[in-house]
């Protein structure tokens, strides 16, 4: 667990990204932590910066039939490809549960895929899903995107709780 100034900083960085569209301040916030340097280096020897750390643990977590090299980030096309498949509760699909919002995220592309990825990691550190996760345990999934791939069996069994992001 982390230190109390730790968890506000995680919460702030949350809330700037919920807020990106409206707050300017906000959104200052957000490109300030993101091009901040973590203090470790890339595998190419350049200063990894937080950008660099969310879009590798966004590949580690989720990108996984990319096939990417390890310490490898997500690029536009692995986030955009995974950001539909992933729901909040347990496997299955119902479209009420997906993370990304249609209205928020209507289409993931080179100016906003490190803000999603950014949405999802903050959000499981201090964000409405890490409450859910320990108070409901609830968790993110990966699942399919398209119901057709699951079974009537699998579409009758969902046992999803409802999560407010």
């Amino acid at each position: 667990m982390g230190t109390t100034s730790e968890k506000f900083k995680e919460r702030q960085f949350f809330d700037a990204i919920v807020n990106f569209d409206e707050d300017e301040q906000a959104q200052d916030y957000f490109y300030e932590v993101m091009n901040s340097a973590t203090g470790r280096k890339n595998l190419n020897g350049t200063d990894e910066t937080v950008r660099d750390r969310v879009l590798k643990a966004y590949a580690v977590l989720f990108c996984e039939e990319f096939d990417l090299e390890p310490g490898a980030p997500a690029g536009v096309d692995e986030v955009a490809e995974t950001a539909d498949r992933l729901y909040i509760g347990s496997m299955g699909y119902d479209p009420n549960h997906w993370y990304r919002m249609k209205y928020h995220f209507p289409v993931i592309d080179f100016d906003n895929y490190d803000r999603f990825a950014a949405l999802v990691i903050a959000d499981m550190n201090s964000g409405p899903l890490h409450e859910a996760a320990i108070n409901d345990g609830d968790t993110l999934v990966v699942g399919e995107a398209d119901p057709l791939h699951m079974t009537a069996e699998q579409r009758k069994n969902q046992k999803i709780k409802s999560v407010t992001i």
